[in-house]
């Protein structure tokens, strides 16, 4: 895609500190890391949304971010933890066009956290969850 910068990037026409490069997928460093160590994983190939990836894509993306995870753990960069992103529409704060997994290093005290909105402590029935459990079942089943 011409106006997508992950695109640019693939094709060498935009800068970036790459990590890791195999026939799938490239890792580089995200220009404004929440910690330092802060990575996406790019699927190499132009695909907006996490249900347009096809199974072994998006599995070979999530492997890679685990591999990830693991080499910044032995890195010397400080790493409690992960956070493993992907933001997916822009309800979902996906500001890149271009499908991406988030490897975010955590630790106590990072000053990184997700605000819930005061709907999050209203808990639902059970007759909600199942209500919603059965409309997400009816649509897997037509193939969704």
């Amino acid at each position: 895609m011409t106006d997508c910068p992950f695109c640019k990037i693939l094709a060498g026409e935009l800068p970036s500190s790459q990590v890791y490069q195999d026939q799938h997928c490239t890792v580089i460093m995200d220009i404004q890391p929440i910690n330092p160590g802060h990575m996406l994983v790019l699927p190499n190939e132009h695909i907006t949304h996490l249900t347009e990836l096809d199974p072994e894509l998006t599995s070979h993306l999530f492997l890679t971010a685990r591999k990830m995870a693991a080499g910044l753990m032995d890195s010397g960069i400080e790493a409690e933890g992960f956070n493993l992103w992907l933001a997916d529409g822009k309800a979902a704060f996906q500001e890149v066009p271009h499908a991406h997994v988030h490897v975010i290093p955590r630790f106590g005290g990072d000053g990184f956290s997700f605000d819930f909105s005061p709907r999050y402590f209203e808990l639902p029935t059970r007759d909600e969850l199942e209500k919603n459990a059965y409309h997400i079942r009816g649509a897997l089943e037509k193939g969704g």
